[in-house]
C-alpha cells in the first residue's frame, strides 16, 4: 500500500512526528475531507511539535532538576517570603534571557529546591538550557582546575 511505502520513508528521513499523524489520520474513520494544504500543514505542524518535545525533553534531562516541579504548583500560602507578582515576574524568564542570576535563600525545609527546579523547568519550557546543582557542589565545580572537569 502506498501509505506503507510514505511511512517508511518518512520514519527513514527521520520525520517521525509526521509519520505518527499520518498513520493516526489514516487509522482514524471519517474527518478525511481535508484538502491536500490541509492535511500538509497538520503534518508539518504535528512534525514541528514532535522536535520541540523532544527538544524539551533533552533540555529537560540534561538539567538534572532534583524534583518535578512547576511554577503552578507553587503554594503562596507557605511562608516563604515570596509573593505572587515576584514569581510571576520570574516566570517570565526574562532574567534567563538578560543573563542575571537568582539566589534562594532561607530556612531548612520552606522549599528553596522545589524553587530553583520549578523555575528551572519553566526556563526549559521556554526554550532556554538549563543544569541544577546546588550550592556547595556549584562552588567544588567553580573551584576545580579546568582541565580536571569531569
Amino acid at each position: 500500500m502506498l501509505v506503507d511505502q510514505t511511512l517508511e520513508k518518512l520514519n527513514a528521513m527521520k520525520l517521525h512526528g509526521m509519520a505518527n499523524y499520518l498513520r493516526s489520520w489514516v487509522e482514524k474513520p471519517g474527518d478525511k475531507g481535508l484538502s491536500a494544504t490541509d492535511l500538509v500543514g497538520l503534518l508539518a505542524d504535528a512534525e514541528w511539535m514532535y522536535r520541540e518535545n523532544k527538544k524539551l525533553t533533552s533540555r529537560l534531562q540534561h538539567a538534572k532538576l532534583r524534583q518535578q516541579a512547576c511554577l503552578e504548583d507553587i503554594d503562596y500560602a507557605h511562608a516563604r517570603g515570596l509573593t505572587k507578582p515576584q514569581v510571576l515576574e520570574l516566570s517570565t524568564s526574562k532574567w534567563v534571557a538578560d543573563r542575571q542570576n537568582v539566589l534562594l535563600t532561607g530556612p531548612t525545609g520552606v522549599g528553596k529546591s522545589f524553587l530553583a527546579c520549578a523555575l528551572g523547568q519553566k526556563a526549559c519550557r521556554d526554550g532556554f538550557s538549563v543544569v541544577y546543582r546546588r550550592a556547595s557542589r556549584l562552588f567544588d565545580e567553580r573551584n576545580r582546575p579546568a582541565n580536571d572537569v569531569p
